[in-house]
């Protein structure tokens, strides 16, 4: 039995086709194993704040040291961190809106990189504190681009959750979905290479 942490970014709802790649990970896990835990955060619906000094600030202190100011500001890092602390296997959707990631991500992201919780200088060198967890990464990308922008996207999510620990990462990319007689041929590829890779 696994903890799957599924985190969904796009504003397109049932639409999303960022959201169908994940769920397509999703029912390959869960054919492997039926009795996995799957745990939906919707960053479109149930956005983290963007950090702030006073987030920040209360999340170098202590929790109990913290006075209700500071509980309060570092409520949602919190549950982020319960969340991606409790997964086996996290799963997330990252679609493209003008040319990167959306910013709800780069939210997320920024709540759960927490010095003494998921990296650590202790020894004087950083070290991620979040092991032996899988990460797939779905890419669902309107144009198709040859230019390295979907690379350097991969490159730093790569390495941001690296830095925390979480170097197991599988990638899926479905290109050309706002482009319409490219549109299916190629989810239906990524889907099938989902499947194949999972199998």
């Amino acid at each position: 039995m696994a903890n799957i942490l599924n985190i969904q970014t796009s504003i397109s709802g049932e639409n999303s086709v960022s959201n169908k790649l994940s769920q397509a990970v999703i029912n390959q896990l869960l054919d492997k194993d039926p009795n996995s835990k799957v745990v939906i955060r919707d960053l479109a619906l149930n956005p983290i704040p963007h950090l702030e000094i006073h987030h920040f600030s209360a999340s170098r202190i202590p929790d109990e040291e913290k006075n209700d100011e500071q509980k309060e500001a570092s409520k949602y890092s919190n549950e982020a961190l319960k969340d991606i602390q409790e997964a086996d296997i996290i799963v997330i959707g990252v679609p493209f809106y003008n040319f990167t990631f959306p910013s709800t991500l780069k939210s997320w992201i920024d709540s759960i990189a927490v010095a003494g919780k998921t990296f650590s200088y202790a020894d004087g060198t950083p070290k991620g504190l979040l092991q032996n967890k899988k990460l797939f990464l779905n890419f669902a990308i309107g144009g198709v681009y040859e230019n390295g922008l979907i690379e350097n996207m991969e490159h730093y999510l790569r390495t941001l959750f690296g830095f925390i620990g979480i170097t197991d990462v599988e990638v899926f990319k479905s290109q050309g979905m706002m482009v319409p007689q490219l549109k299916e041929e190629n989810f239906s590829k990524a889907v099938a290479d989902i499947e194949t890779a999972l199998a």
